[in-house]
């Protein structure tokens, strides 16, 4: 190990937590990792990382440590009490918390964070499971200009567009605005493969030139394969970007901005999940349309 490269802690090792962390190990830092399930620490231990038995052990000697979990009451339980991040970590280490969660629960991180001599960087981001596994992520962060700068080599390994958007809770603003451009692109997108199937065209075909015009976009092209095959295993989770649906109509509310299209895919998806989707990828929306449509799901 790189003897000048920070020490991490990685709390947090699910779906993109485990090959985030991965790729941190192959650029040569040292990782200590801490999660609920303990074949996910194995996973680590594997690829050449240290396990953990608690949040404090993992925290103790970071530099920095990072965070991924599904949302804000995660990110509150294993940051504060006696047993969470801010007790245990040492004075001027560098917590980034690359969870989606609301852009308060950020802000009141950092201000916590600040009276332990903790500093602290919001750091969602987008790409999903295959970004982090390519380590393409586009990283969108919140936070001081300096901990950005100090921070950057290493998101480099993760991600690769890495960009800071402002104060503390600028990555989680612009992460829901995010989330909100691709619900309702992926929505488009399964209307139209509805009304092509319906109407007898060649879908796979029909689909690869709408990729070569304007309809194209990145999620035309990572959702595709699930639209054809009608393979939902989750890359994200419904019932996450249900979550995430929530964050930014109640962040558009609190600063006056109307969301219509927004509003009415966040109850599609939120009806996908009461039909029991939840554990689905987004790009099932495609079903609540076909069950729109009269189709037998």
């Amino acid at each position: 190990m790189s003897s000048n490269l920070p020490k991490v802690a990685w709390i947090g090792l699910g779906i993109m937590g485990s090959p985030m962390s991965e790729n941190l190990i192959k650029a040569g830092y040292d990782v200590t990792g801490y999660t609920l399930e303990q074949d996910k620490i194995d996973r680590l231990v594997a690829a050449g990382g240290t396990g953990a038995s608690s949040i404090a052990e993992a925290v103790r000697d970071a530099d920095v440590v990072i965070t991924m979990v599904p949302a804000s009451p995660q990110v509150e339980a294993i940051a504060y009490g006696p047993d969470g991040i801010l007790e245990n970590a040492r004075r001027g280490a560098l917590l980034v918390d690359m969870s989606s969660i609301t852009p308060q629960t950020s802000v009141d991180l950092a201000e916590n964070a600040a009276e332990k001599g903790i500093r602290v960087l919001d750091a969602p981001v987008s790409g999903g499971e295959a970004g982090a596994i390519e380590a393409v992520l586009s990283i969108m962060v919140g936070g001081e200009q300096a901990d950005f700068d100090s921070a950057k080599p290493l998101l480099e390994a993760l991600g690769k567009t890495i960009v800071l958007c402002g104060p503390h809770g600028s990555g989680q603003t612009v992460k829901a605005a995010n989330q909100l451009i691709v619900a309702v692109n992926i929505q488009a997108c399964a209307e139209a493969v509805v009304f092509l199937e319906k109407s007898g065209v060649d879908l796979a075909a029909a689909l690869d030139v709408l990729g070569g015009g304007l309809a194209s976009s990145t999620v035309l092209a990572r959702k595709k394969d699930n639209f054809l095959k009608r393979d939902f295993a989750p890359g994200f989770r419904i019932d996450l970007h249900h979550k995430d649906m929530g964050i930014v109509t109640d962040a558009a509310r609190n600063v006056g901005a109307a969301l219509p299209v927004g509003g009415v895919v966040a109850q599609l998806v939120a009806s996908l999940r009461a039909q029991g989707d939840g554990g689905l990828d987004h790009s099932a929306l495609l079903r609540s349309v076909e069950r729109l449509s009269g189709s037998q799901v």
